[in-house]
């Protein structure tokens, strides 16, 4: 009988994937992308568009990204929307998980599919799981640990993988910066794309800006090209006095994963005293993170954290509401804010702190991501801010 009904294509198929939690639940389902195992925070993504940038982005390192949105791959992939500014180097996201297996891609930028990307990238695929429940189960009991595995035999020991998870540490207490910063300093010229054109190059540039790579994403990087500047990234150990021997106009601290705390037991002195030295300062996620701890604030821990393209925020220096995209398990408490930062920028969502800027000082931080174009362009102008801080400087 059990051949006959196997045959028939009755019988259940045999899981090769597994997500196995901190706290003993398994949730089974099919493998894609490379076999193997990866332990890491499980989170969410809200976003329709955009998930060959969101798994490249060194910002989600050590962490597992659930997409709510079922038809995730359907465009495929290609090498220029790669956001890891080092192709040779595979950081981002440790796994993912989607409802329903990526069909073909359809789309006339797509070089290959999501599953021959993946495992390309050695990166684990899980589908076939209900993606909104595990999505209310993250917004019911936080972000959890767990341990991603495939295995095309669907063979598993599923209690070494359940120890495996509940030892993980996790990403509160973990400095992750240094996965991901850049190896040596280099430069950076190319501009925005364009259909039909691709890449530009910034031949012109009028201001100088250091970039403290954290984690740096290449569109910001494209973006501070295209407003105008010779932009230098510098690994996230650099010292105030490589930095200012570079004499720039402006400074930019960038995106990145992990605990702020941690990273700024040795970022947070350069910082401070990149401000003393009053350069104009412009920070971007953990860059964000990082000013805040640089004037005395304090970060914490968010219970389920933002992640997504559709988030609303609001600008309190134009009253405007923009559409954003975030990326952040980690927020600053706004009640630590010293007299001298001024929160800019709230969440519509939770209220949560998205933005601040200095009265003493030229430096602005905000925690959303204005280079990932969800509004597409809302966020577009702080660059031009950024900018505008510069030209005063120098005027002055």
């Amino acid at each position: 009988m059990q051949d006959q009904a196997k045959a028939a294509g009755w019988e259940k198929p045999v899981p090769t994937a597994l997500l196995v939690m901190a706290d003993g639940t398994v949730i089974e389902g099919f493998g894609f992308g490379a076999p193997g195992k990866a332990v890491g925070e499980v989170c969410f993504n809200t976003a329709m568009t955009g998930y060959q940038e969101i798994l490249t982005d060194p910002s989600y390192a050590a962490q597992i990204v659930t997409f709510t949105f079922p038809h995730i791959g359907n465009v495929g992939v290609n090498d220029e929307d790669v956001e890891t500014v080092d192709s040779d180097r595979v950081s981002g996201a440790r796994g993912v998980i989607v409802q329903a297996p990526a069909t073909e891609p359809s789309n006339f930028r797509a070089q290959k599919g999501l599953d021959a990307w993946l495992k390309a990238r050695g990166m684990i695929g899980l589908y076939g799981v209900d993606t909104r429940a595990l999505t209310a189960l993250i917004r019911e009991k936080g972000m959890p640990n767990a341990v991603i595995a495939y295995a095309p035999d669907g063979e598993f020991d599923v209690d070494a993988l359940k120890a495996e998870a509940a030892s993980w540490p996790g990403i509160d207490g973990m400095d992750l910066v240094p996965d991901v910063t850049a190896k040596q300093d280099y430069g950076w010229t190319a501009t925005t794309w364009r259909l039909g054109e691709g890449f530009g190059e910034q031949q012109a540039p009028r201001f100088k800006v250091v970039a403290l790579d954290f984690g740096v994403k290449r569109n910001i990087l494209r973006l501070l090209a295209e407003a105008g500047c010779e932009v230098k990234v510098v690994r996230a150990t650099a010292s105030a006095a490589e930095i200012l021997a570079e004499k720039p106009d402006g400074v930019f601290l960038s995106n990145g994963p992990g605990d702020p705390a941690e990273t700024g037991k040795y970022a947070v002195p350069t910082i401070q005293k990149i401000l003393e030295a009053k350069i104009p300062t412009f920070g971007i996620c953990l860059g964000h993170q990082m000013m805040a701890l640089a004037v005395g604030a304090k970060t914490m821990k968010m219970h389920q954290g933002h992640h997504g393209a559709n988030h609303p925020v609001q600008d309190f220096t134009t009253n405007k509401v923009e559409i954003v995209s975030m990326n952040h398990g980690f927020a600053v408490d706004p009640a630590s804010l010293p007299s001298n930062a001024v929160e800019t920028h709230k969440s519509l969502f939770d209220g949560s702190n998205c933005g601040i800027a200095l009265t003493d000082r030229p430096a602005f931080s905000v925690q959303h991501h204005p280079e990932a174009s969800p509004g597409p362009q809302d966020s577009h102008y702080l660059f031009a801010r950024f900018v505008e801080m510069m030209e005063k400087h120098k005027a002055a």
